[in-house]
């Protein structure tokens, strides 16, 4: 038998714990070959290894979820008692990454995204490129959250170029926030669906999860963090060492973006295109390739970019015959 032992700090117990202890006791049945007993403002829970962490876990959820509330409602426990037994259930299940915030499982969909996870476990650095609605952010992310979940990271930290060739927000109107937020839509919009809006309101607040342009990197070391850089193709050469030379004991970068989608003027070089070859013999780092096979958005996506790629072959200079 394994214990452990959670301290409640400026709690109310009648309102964590309920009425003689019912929130708690609705967690035991979910789980009868654990006890968990409450002292004072001490929870002490005894049973396996396994489910002191998911009885910890939820727990946590609910001390944020009060934190944030101020108060526990029964829906509230159930629900992330049905999470545990969702994921439970499946777990172990070929190639399901993370749980997202209903519950269900998120899955690399094709070859190359399994690639992609199994790169990441196996690798500190990572480099996906590929064009368009292949999955490189959305796989990417889930890859930090099931990161930080596992307990693997203390943080995850997100950047990508605010704006095409040089982040002048200038012009955009709205405080720095408001000129920044669309370039980073997408990154949420992939979190939303991972995290309940309660936890990532907590991790942003905390600092547990930071998104913020390229720039904000300069000076940083970024130590026990899953670091990832999206739309990389946007970046300069400088820009793109800057954020690799971040990188601090026990962590893992994941970058990505799509060399067919630079926008940077014509004589500036895309730091990506830089860096796959300076780096690609340097061991720990892997690089993936998604292409069209791996779109996962519309059918006519995928028609879309195969169209371009047969137009940008055609276009290709054949040299000078003589």
């Amino acid at each position: 038998m394994v214990e452990k032992t959670i301290t409640l700090e400026n709690v109310s117990l009648v309102d964590f714990l309920g009425v003689e202890n019912k929130n708690l006791k609705e967690i035991s049945q979910a789980f009868p070959e654990s006890k968990i007993i409450s002292r004072g403002n001490e929870i002490r829970i005894r049973g396996t290894g396994a489910e002191i962490i998911k009885i910890s876990d939820i727990l946590t959820s609910l001390l944020e979820y009060y934190n944030q509330y101020g108060k526990i409602s029964e829906e509230k426990i159930k629900s992330l008692i049905k999470q545990d037994q969702l994921a439970t259930e499946v777990e172990g299940q070929e190639d399901v990454i993370v749980y997202s915030a209903k519950g269900f499982p998120v899955k690399a969909r094709t070859p190359n995204q399994r690639r992609m996870v199994e790169a990441s476990q196996k690798h500190d650095m990572v480099f996906a490129t590929g064009p368009a609605g292949t999955g490189k952010t959305y796989t990417a992310v889930a890859i930090a959250v099931r990161a930080l979940k596992n307990k693997e990271v203390k943080k995850i930290i997100i950047t990508r170029p605010a704006v095409e060739a040089g982040e002048n927000l200038g012009f955009l109107p709205g405080d720095l926030k408001e000129k920044i937020d669309p370039y980073l839509r997408p990154i949420y919009d992939a979190l939303d669906d991972m995290l309940p809006p309660e936890k990532m309101k907590f991790y942003q607040e905390n600092r547990i999860i930071e998104i913020a342009p390229l720039a904000y990197m300069r000076g940083r070391t970024l130590n026990n963090a899953f670091v990832l850089l999206d739309e990389a193709q946007n970046t300069t050469p400088s820009q793109i060492k800057m954020f690799l030379t971040r990188m601090g004991p026990e962590s893992k970068v994941i970058v990505t973006g799509d060399m067919t989608q630079i926008d940077l003027p014509r004589n500036q070089q895309s730091g990506l295109t830089e860096a796959y070859h300076v780096l690609k013999n340097i061991k720990g780092i892997a690089f993936i390739h998604l292409d069209s096979s791996d779109v996962v958005r519309h059918r006519l996506v995928k028609e879309i970019i195969q169209a371009y790629e047969k137009e940008d072959e055609r276009r290709k200079p054949v040299g000078n015959l003589k």
